[in-house]
């Protein structure tokens, strides 16, 4: 098929999985109040692009659950018979409902929240369920009998980990092939600005598990939104919990304004060389986006992954 003749893939840490490059994420712009046709013309046109893995969550919206039951319809209205071409991952980690049961990392909280996300989902198993962060309050040895659970019982394909730094990925991963199941991939935050989990990505590469980034754009800072001031309907203009607008600081925007150069040097947006260069680390980058042609731009991104040393020093000077 077509879809497939552009979007590169790759296998997932040591594992017989290949995600696409570039997957689509359901954080902000699937809740109750999205609009139901662009969200249908988002998720099936990056589909079309080769993207094959949508990343989800329990808690995703506004308001939580909310971006499940959407992406259910979806899928239920337009995508049904592709069911077996494409990766389906959700997570249960945060507060999710009243109660001491409604978070963490116990059996009972990771077992129900993935049965109300199928429910919400319509599907009877997703590809991927995911620890969404660590717990401290839950002995880590549970929370991997939980995942264990979920395999055994045919509900997740596989089970990663997400938020998890390098020493909580390396104990996971342990304890999880005490029981006879591969830890698959770590989610994490990483970006050309934000790189403190570098380590925690080094150290998963080293095991064999997966790595895949959250807001590798920086919450729409390395888009080049922000270099002549901050628009009305960005996200800093909003006051967004994520990204405020005292973050847009001169350094930022000179920042980007430098990067963007090099981008334009390259023959690529910064977007598209800020994704590129965070896959130089990772297996796959987790995109947001409100309209189709920001997916559509961003997997762009797949003709231009390589980096000259020259490059390479280039962008090292700027981010230091």
């Amino acid at each position: 098929m077509s879809r497939y003749e552009k979007m590169k893939y790759r296998y997932c840490g040591s594992s017989g999985l290949q995600l696409p490059v570039v997957s689509l994420g359901f954080w902000h712009n699937f809740g109750t109040k999205a609009d139901h046709a662009i969200c249908t013309e988002m998720v099936t046109g990056a589909f079309e692009l080769g993207i094959t893995s949508f990343d989800l969550a329990n808690n995703y919206g506004p308001v939580p659950g909310s971006a499940e039951e959407r992406f259910g319809k979806i899928l239920k209205e337009q995508m049904s018979a592709h069911r077996d071409e494409i990766i389906i991952s959700t997570k249960a980690g945060y507060d999710m409902w009243d109660g001491p049961y409604g978070c963490g990392g116990s059996k009972k909280y990771l077992a129900s929240s993935l049965d109300q996300s199928l429910k919400r989902m319509g599907l009877e198993y997703v590809d991927i369920f995911y620890h969404h962060v660590p717990d401290p309050n839950t002995p880590m040895e549970e929370t991997a009998d939980a995942l264990k659970l979920i395999v055994q019982q045919g509900k997740a394909l596989y089970v990663g980990i997400s938020n998890y730094n390098a020493q909580q990925t390396q104990k996971m991963e342990k304890l999880l092939n005490e029981r006879g199941v591969h830890c698959l991939i770590n989610q994490i935050s990483f970006s050309m600005t934000e790189r403190r989990n570098q380590p925690a990505i080094e150290r998963a590469n080293e095991l064999g598990i997966g790595t895949i980034a959250f807001c590798p754009l920086a919450q729409g800072v390395l888009t080049g939104k922000y270099m002549n001031g901050i628009p009305k309907d960005s996200r800093a203009a909003g006051e967004s919990v994520f990204l405020k607008s005292e973050q847009i600081t001169e350094k930022v925007v000179e920042v980007t304004k430098k990067l963007s150069e090099i981008a334009d040097n390259r023959g690529q947006s910064l977007a598209q060389m800020a994704l590129a260069w965070a896959l130089r680390h990772t297996t796959s980058v987790i995109i947001g986006a409100r309209k189709f042609s920001q997916i559509e731009e961003n997997c762009g991104c797949v003709d231009g992954l390589e980096f000259s040393k020259e490059e390479l020093e280039m962008i090292e000077e700027i981010l230091v």
